[in-house]
């Protein structure tokens, strides 16, 4: 059942990035003004590094990027300061400016700011780590309000399309419920895709999680948010339609490290090899 009375969100999906089984590259930014780490010299060398790896991810023939605050240890629960979103709209709109692939926006743990950082700079999609269920997240308890967010979207621009996480990383819901049940609510409450992750970053995505999602879910976008590597990749696609990677495309396979240029060319080497026997 869909509350959409002609559900087009697979095709919606398939379109944004054109092509089946889409990789969208991490920009794992360094930490910006606010984070507990943060360096204090100002945003040009955070924008320098993002470009550099969206250079190397797209010279690599990713699909799509998406940019996040990932070196902001402990993330904000539920609300980010006017500080993140500012220094996030900065760096986004550089990240815009140089590529011409769909670029995401993923601010954590705050989907209202990215789909605010998301309108402001003509990024395509959200991230929305946390949707439809409470959760105890590793920065306290997170208490998602999808009906927030909807209308939010709706307010700023209902074209921006928001992939929800579903039992996403170091956190746990409030209420050990099956996975499957939780994508399907992700579903039905009108999110454009779920994601389903392993349980901390750069740790694999277990088959039967992604498997029992898109049992639940159906004709209907699953991504895989972690653990996406060349050697699994047609293990993990015979069930996911397709997958945001970050850490193995990285220097030595480190999150924080820069972009691999020829690591990203060697994943899709072998995705576009998979394409080839999709229907």
């Amino acid at each position: 059942m869909s509350m959409y009375p002609d559900d087009k969100r697979m095709q919606n999906f398939e379109q944004m990035f054109g092509v089946k089984k889409p990789i969208i590259g991490m920009l794992h930014l360094p930490p910006l003004p606010g984070s507990s780490v943060y360096d204090g010299k100002g945003l040009n060398p955070v924008i320098e590094r993002a470009l550099a790896d969206a250079e190397s991810l797209v010279a690599g023939g990713v699909d799509g990027l998406e940019v996040e605050n990932f070196s902001d240890p402990t993330y904000y629960p539920m609300e980010v300061g006017p500080e993140l979103v500012a220094a996030m709209a900065v760096v986004s709109d550089h990240v815009m400016r140089h590529v011409s692939l769909p670029v995401g926006i993923c601010i954590l743990s705050d989907p209202k700011a990215s789909l605010s950082v998301a309108h402001a700079v003509g990024a395509q999609f959200v991230r929305a780590t946390f949707f439809t269920e409470a959760s105890v997240d590793v920065s306290g308890l997170v208490l998602p309000k999808p009906h927030e967010l909807l209308r939010f979207r709706k307010f700023l621009d209902p074209s921006i399309k928001i992939f929800a996480d579903v039992h996403i990383k170091h956190s746990a819901p409030l209420v050990n419920r099956p996975l499957g049940d939780s994508a399907l609510d992700a579903k039905y409450f009108l999110a454009d895709a779920v994601i389903i992750s392993g349980t901390h970053t750069g740790k694999e995505t277990k088959l039967d999680d992604i498997q029992e999602a898109k049992k639940a879910v159906e004709d209907f976008p699953v991504l895989v948010g972690s653990g996406f590597k060349k050697d699994s990749a047609e293990a993990i696609f015979k069930y996911a339609d397709g997958a945001i990677v970050g850490t193995s495309l990285k220097q030595n396979g480190i999150s924080s490290n820069p972009v691999d240029r020829q690591r990203v060319a060697d994943l899709m080497t072998e995705v576009k090899n998979i394409r080839k026997h999709v229907a």
